[in-house]
C-alpha cells in the first residue's frame, strides 16, 4: 500500500523546505521507495533533493498538444492519437517515465507549469491515470502543492494519508492555512488526516498565537524552529537533504514524522 502525503499552505512559508526534510526522514527512517511530486509550477524541489530536472510534465503535456494541433492542420492524425499512431496515454507514459529524476531514494516529478489556452479535460484526465499507475509502485509519495489545492485532484486521483498544512508563525498566515485545511474538504479526493505546522518560530509562541490555533479546525502537529542553517545552504545553493540529520529543523521534522508514521 502507499502512504501519500501532501503539504499545503500559502506561498513563502516553507513548504518546499519541509517536503525535502520529509523525504530525508522517509530515506533514513522508513524502508521502501519513494516518489516526490514537485506540484508548484516553479518547481525548485529538485533543488532541496540535490536532483537534476530537465523537463516537467508542463512541458510534456504542452509538446504533446503541439504537435496535435500541428498534425491536424496538417490533415494528418485524429485528436485520438499522436502522430505516428501513438496513442496520448501511451506517449505520456512514455514521456513522463522518462522525465523522473532518479536518486538513490527518492525519485522525482515536477508538474511544471500551468495550463495554456484552450480544453485540458482530456489531457489532464491522462495524466492522472499515468501518474497513480506510478504512484502506485512506490511505498511513499510525497506532493509538494502550490499556494492553493484547486489542482490536486486534477492531477492525481489518489487518496491523502496525511496532509500537512504549512503556516508561519502570524495570525495571517494561520488564517491562510485554515482556509486551505476548508478548502481540503471540498476536494474529489479523501484526505484521511490533516495536521498544522508552524514553521520558522523564532522563539516561544507568542500566547495570542497560541490562542489562535486552539480555535481552528485543525489540529497542531508540530512547530519547526528557525534556523540559520537553512539559510546558509539555500544561500550556497546547497541541497537541504545534506543538512546534518541533529539540526533544529530535521530534529522536529523527524519526531513529527514518527508521530503519523
Amino acid at each position: 500500500m502507499t502512504t501519500t502525503i501532501a503539504l499545503a499552505g500559502k506561498g513563502g512559508v516553507g513548504k518546499t523546505t519541509i517536503a525535502g526534510m520529509v523525504i530525508k526522514y522517509l530515506a533514513q527512517k522508513q524502508s521502501g521507495s519513494i516518489l516526490a511530486i514537485d506540484a508548484d509550477p516553479s518547481s525548485n524541489l529538485n533543488m532541496v533533493l540535490g536532483l537534476d530536472l530537465d523537463w516537467t510534465v508542463g512541458d510534456i503535456r504542452e509538446d504533446m498538444l503541439h504537435q496535435v494541433k500541428s498534425s491536424l492542420t496538417a490533415g494528418g492524425a485524429a485528436m485520438g492519437v499522436m502522430p505516428g499512431g501513438q496513442s496520448k496515454r501511451e506517449y505520456l507514459d512514455y514521456q513522463i517515465r522518462s522525465s523522473l529524476s532518479e536518486g538513490a531514494r527518492y525519485d522525482l516529478i515536477a508538474m511544471g507549469r500551468g495550463e495554456g489556452s484552450g480544453c485540458y479535460c482530456a489531457v489532464n484526465h491522462n495524466l492522472r491515470e499515468v501518474i497513480d499507475s506510478m504512484s502506485k509502485n512506490y511505498a511513499f509519495v510525497v506532493i509538494d502543492n502550490e499556494a492553493g489545492m484547486e489542482h490536486l485532484s486534477r492531477r492525481t486521483t489518489r487518496d491523502v494519508q496525511h496532509l500537512l498544512v504549512v503556516s508561519d508563525p502570524t495570525q495571517r498566515g494561520l488564517v491562510a492555512a485554515q482556509r486551505v485545511a476548508e478548502m481540503s474538504k471540498e476536494l474529489d479526493i479523501n484526505i484521511e488526516n490533516a495536521y498544522l505546522i508552524i514553521n520558522r518560530l523564532p522563539a516561544e509562541m507568542h500566547q495570542a498565537l497560541a490562542d489562535f490555533i486552539s480555535t481552528m479546525d485543525i489540529p497542531l502537529l508540530g512547530v519547526i524552529p528557525a534556523d540559520s542553517e537553512i539559510t546558509n545552504f539555500d544561500f550556497n545553493g546547497r541541497p537541504l537533504v545534506e543538512i546534518n540529520g541533529n539540526s533544529p529543523v530535521c530534529r522536529a521534522v523527524s519526531e513529527m514524522m514518527d508521530q503519523i508514521l
